[in-house]
């Protein structure tokens, strides 16, 4: 347990930690991947490449040290992190791999002078502490999984029943399970974890599920990246019959129980998990305003299935605007998204309940604007993995 000393040691490393906690998290992950490739799976090395994943975690350790003395305070921050992890299968074993990398970090880049033996100490015991909250809060999920109807622990093999393109960029496919039992339900908006074998390395990657839970099946649509290996993987070599690792489904941006208007607002592959939710939201007649960005109808999935809804339930209103658009689309707008736009598609009663999802340039504005109309805060929701202040900046 932490005594008054270490916590005020923990606080005092704070301005360290906004100036230069990036940089200790970088030379953290070199190390521990470098030294301990038993945990590389576990690590997208995408987000590694282009500083994602080490901005997270930078973020994630300052709020913590911030909030020390009330870790009531970090809100929905452990929510999500317990979420990945258990979507990725993070285990008891990997915690003390990551504690003894990050306390080495600590004591190399910033030094002997400053990370003094009280000071690597201090941190030992406070990551300790939060260690014990996650690993508690995420085996109590596993539990949950594991003695849900259709739940399991840890992978189950799905074979591949269909693959469907719904784009250019985006491909579906549909997974049943192998043992040809139920399947836990998942929430709207939830995500999957897959676990794959590529060149002789393991990958885990997770994709958001793309048609509500129905017991039998699930479907997951991918979007081709240009540097994606698994992404690409997918979509070049996995056929129907091919046999997939799933963990099961995990994630708190789902859709929550409201009569409110429901707005929907999605860029480009973000359009996936607001599928589940329009399905889940239908039947019971509220107002849903389903707005979609993507640069032409070349990229633009799944825009036959929502025409096809917003026809079958009228209170569904679907606008889409194209930044780019090509010969022949004829988008309801073009450009990007904007204020003037949202005014116009959003119902004059700001008094609803928004989910928005999309590139962190896209969701930062429709955030401001959101605000801007007199959207509610707390009826704003959205999937952003690190504090909501990157998206105010």
């Amino acid at each position: 347990m932490l005594s008054n000393q270490q916590r005020a040691i923990i606080k005092a490393t704070v301005p360290l930690l906004e100036t230069g906690g990036e940089a200790l998290t970088r030379h953290f992950y070199a190390m521990m991947l470098e030294e301990y490739p038993q945990v590389r799976p576990l690590f997208n090395q995408a987000h590694q490449a282009s500083g994602a994943q080490q901005r997270a975690l930078a973020n994630a350790v300052l709020m913590y040290a911030r909030h020390i003395d009330r870790l009531e305070a970090l809100g929905p921050l452990v929510g999500q992190i317990v979420n990945k992890h258990v979507a990725l299968q993070i285990l008891p074993e990997h915690y003390p791999i990551v504690g003894s990398c990050l306390l080495r970090a600590i004591r190399e880049v910033l030094g002997e002078e400053i990370a003094t033996d009280e000071v690597i100490q201090a941190w030992g015991v406070a990551y300790g502490q939060l260690a014990d909250i996650l690993i508690g809060a995420e085996e109590q999920v596993y539990k949950e999984h594991e003695q849900a109807p259709g739940g399991w622990r840890g992978s189950r093999d799905f074979k591949v029943v269909s693959k469907t393109p719904e784009s250019e960029e985006i491909t579906s496919f549909l997974l049943a399970p192998v043992d040809g039992g139920t399947v836990l339900r998942q929430q709207p908006g939830q995500y999957i974890g897959l676990r794959m074998i590529i060149d002789g390395q393991e990958q885990r990657r997770n994709y958001s599920l793309s048609a509500l839970g129905n017991g039998r099946d699930y479907r997951i649509s991918v979007k081709r990246e240009a540097e994606g290996k698994v992404s690409n993987y997918l979509h070049d070599h996995i056929q129907v019959g091919d046999t997939l690792e799933l963990f099961p489904p995990a994630g708190d941006f789902v859709l929550r129980p409201s009569e409110k208007p429901l707005a929907l607002i999605t860029a480009g592959v973000g359009i996936t998990p607001a599928l589940t939710m329009l399905e889940a939201a239908r039947e019971s007649g509220r107002p849903i305003h389903f707005i979609h960005y993507a640069r032409h109808g070349g990229v633009h999935a799944f825009k036959q299935w929502i025409e096809e809804q917003s026809r079958d339930y009228p209170q569904i209103s679907y606008h889409f605007c194209y930044s780019a658009p090509r010969d022949g689309d004829q988008p309801h707008a073009q450009g990007v998204v904007s204020r003037e736009q949202l005014a116009d598609w959003l119902p004059e009663d700001r008094d609803l309940d928004a989910y928005f999802l999309g590139p962190k340039p896209f969701m930062a504005q429709v955030k401001r604007h959101l605000n801007d109309l007199g959207v509610p805060g707390e009826q704003c929701h959205y999937e952003f993995f690190g504090p909501a202040s990157q998206l105010d900046a």
